[in-house]
């Protein structure tokens, strides 16, 4: 398809109808995407002087139209930024404008969605200054599903500045139905992104934690359309964010880390030498929730890897034994017995969690000797801390040390291990932020891997450290081991996560569990198989334990000894929040189809194949059987052309392979 480029990118001097308070002299810039679908549109209004960060108070603002009647999706929001030494949230001036930078561009990931993305945008940067004559820069990107803005302060400084506060905004349309995780409130154990998504909330409903809600940040408004809020291209000189706790006729703002986080370590306020830019923000735009489910933005608006030999990185799937067995330390004979399940599912990694530093060194290297004789790669569990948490399960304070750090990887180079899983982060400040780009880039260094849990939000960070396989961040099948509440609220709560968590990156739930932990399973074992193919990650982790997979019949089993880790493309076929959610993905030349059912009825669903390329296929679906731990399974000749039909129970699912069929 030849795809149109256009560029809009004008000023207007005249009193526009909209929700924004404009004045003659405001001075309105619009910048379309590349389809002409979306405008972002920004405003300045120089005569604000009120110091407070609201639109009213800032002399920047923004809002997002779509569609051919280019209706107001997000409403007029406020920009601006301050530092501790120059305010530049009010009384700005218009400087100058560059042109338009039509970006085309491609670039591969070694897992994701799909192998190649190819990224088309019109970026443009507006130059103001504030009464002090201080520069401030504001760079805009209009892509086909979505907007993202940063801020940079130019020149070169040698000091170290410091920002106090970002007044970003997101003015949500009222009667909006909101997506959101609440932020941990600072704790042994949280921060963490590990809570439960709230379930299509009214917008402007407050946070039950006072520390705000997380990114990403999912809405749907009234008028049909959906918006993703989060963050992306995240380096050593900022920190994390999220939005506050109330958000006042819909107006969700910015808001920085609290200062409890990382038991108390590290600074709020990021602090940097010029020049500096902050992260992007990013607002995804979708007529339908599967255009935020299969856009790449995250990964686009992140900064490409430096140049590495990437060829000795290989995502995959692993055995794990402490969702089944959590011994502390764990048994040797039970992790060879995760090492045997490894190689007989093909899978090419095995983890080895907690406190196995207690065991003797000598068993620990005939355990990597033993798994690399059958093929299989061993990853090994470390606590992060350090000062920020006192969650005392070791090794611990190995890798917090940049000596520490890069001794503990020469040696684990030298044993064979092939990745760390580094746990109890706790925190988004600048110092935490900074930890973790330092141990991608340690461990990429030495050729090891890198899975984080009890962690932050993937920020595009897989684009820029291929080493980094995944990243927890949720709430995952580990629940079931000590939340009583988690049963009830799994089925819906993991098709949401379809749509938020795991949809600005890849997700470590650790699924596919078929047996009971403490509270039981109310998702069928044919959701469970699902989740294998939902759920993205570069370092699949299946929970269960060997007799769970042994005991399955030939099709289940023979589906998780082949469903892969990396994916060349990613179709979203229908689905919502807290409904269902039906999603194909590819791996070379066969699709995976995955379903499940967050909701207590059953449902009929046509899956409408017309994505696959031409030819005859063969499908082999995997349902329900009569009961919720039983499968069923069925076996048809299919086109592009066919539509078929399926049934799932409450709480169930399906898994597929559609594989062309080869003529001899």
């Amino acid at each position: 398809m030849r795809i149109k480029i256009t560029a809009t990118f004008c000023l207007i001097l005249s009193l526009c109808g909209s929700s924004c308070r404009m004045l003659n002299r405001d001075h309105v810039w619009r910048i379309e995407s590349p389809d002409s679908g979306l405008i972002l549109e920004i405003r300045l209004d120089p005569d604000r002087t009120s110091p407070d960060a609201a639109v009213g108070g800032t002399s920047l603002s923004y809002r997002i139209l779509a569609g051919k009647e280019k209706a107001e999706v997000l409403g007029c929001s406020p920009l601006g930024i301050r530092r501790l030494d120059q305010n530049f949230l009010n009384g700005l001036q218009f400087i100058s404008i560059g042109p338009v930078n039509r970006i085309d561009e491609t670039y591969a990931l070694l897992h994701g969605k799909r192998r190649m993305n190819r990224v088309l945008a019109h970026e443009r940067i507006l130059s103001f200054e504030n009464e002090n004559g201080a520069k401030l820069e504001f760079h805009a990107r209009v892509c086909d599903d979505g907007i993202a803005f940063r801020y940079r302060f130019p020149g070169e400084d040698k000091k170290i500045l410091t920002v106090n506060q970002e007044a970003t905004g997101f003015q949500i349309p009222p009667g909006s139905s909101v997506y959101l995780l609440p932020h941990d409130d600072a704790g042994q154990w949280t921060p963490a992104y590990e809570n439960v998504f709230t379930n299509g909330i009214p917008a402007g409903s407050p946070s039950p934690t006072e520390t705000g809600w997380d990114f990403p940040a999912l809405f749907k408004t009234p008028d049909g359309h959906w918006l993703l809020i989060t963050e992306s291209g995240l380096d050593g000189g900022y920190c994390g964010s999220r939005l506050s706790k109330t958000a006042p006729a819909c107006l969700y703002t910015l808001r920085f880390p609290d200062a409890r986080e990382g038991n108390g370590t590290g600074e709020v306020f990021p602090k940097s030498r010029l020049p500096w830019s902050t992260p992007w923000r990013i607002v995804m735009v979708g007529n339908d929730p599967g255009d935020i489910v299969e856009s790449s933005m995250v990964t686009d608006l992140a900064a490409a890897p430096d140049s590495m030999d990437a060829g000795w990185i290989r995502p995959g799937r692993a055995s794990w034994s402490w969702w089944s067995e959590s011994d502390n330390p764990p048994r040797m004979k039970t992790l060879r017995e995760f090492v045997d399940l490894a190689a007989e599912m093909g899978w090419e990694y095995s983890l080895v969690d907690a406190n196995w530093n207690k065991l003797p060194e000598r068993e620990m290297r005939g355990l990597i000797q033993y798994a690399s004789s059958k093929g299989v790669g061993v990853w090994l569990w470390y606590n992060s801390g350090g000062p920020h948490n006192i969650v005392t399960e070791e090794p611990r304070d190995r890798l917090f040390g940049k000596a520490g750090r890069r001794r503990e990887f020469r040696r684990l180079k030298e044993l064979g291990v092939r990745g760390v899983k580094v746990d109890f982060w706790h925190s988004d400040k600048q110092n935490i932020i900074q930890y973790y780009i330092s141990l991608f880039r340690d461990a990429a260094e030495h050729g090891i891997l890198v899975n984080t849990h009890g962690c932050t939000l993937p920020r595009g960070w897989e684009r820029t450290f291929p080493n980094l396989l995944s990243m927890e961040s949720v709430r995952g099948a580990e629940s079931y081991k000590f939340d009583a509440a988690y049963p009830e609220r799994a089925p819906w709560h993991n098709t949401i996560l379809v749509f938020t968590r795991n949809a600005v990156g890849p997700m470590d739930y650790t699924p596919v569990a078929f047996s009971d932990q403490m509270y039981p399973h109310l998702t069928t074992w044919a959701h469970e198989l699902a989740l294998s193919v939902l759920f993205e990650t570069g370092i699949l982790h299946f929970a269960d334990k060997p007799s769970s997979y042994r005991g399955l019949s030939e099709g289940p089993l023979s589906f998780l000894k082949s469903v892969p880790a990396v994916w060349d493309d990613t179709r979203f076929l229908s689905g919502e929040p807290g409904k269902d959610a039906v999603l194909a993905r590819k791996n070379g030349s066969i699709w995976y189809l995955a379903g499940i059912n967050g909701e207590n009825s059953s449902k009929s669903l046509v899956l409408d194949l017309s994505f696959i390329e031409p030819g005859k296929y063969r499908l082999h679906l995997i349902l329900d059987g009569a009961d919720s731990c039983s499968f069923s399974e069925k076996t048809v000749e299919v086109d592009g052309t066919d539509r078929i039909d399926v049934s799932m129970p409450p709480f169930g699912g399906f898994a597929g392979r559609i594989e062309k069929i080869v003529l001899q």
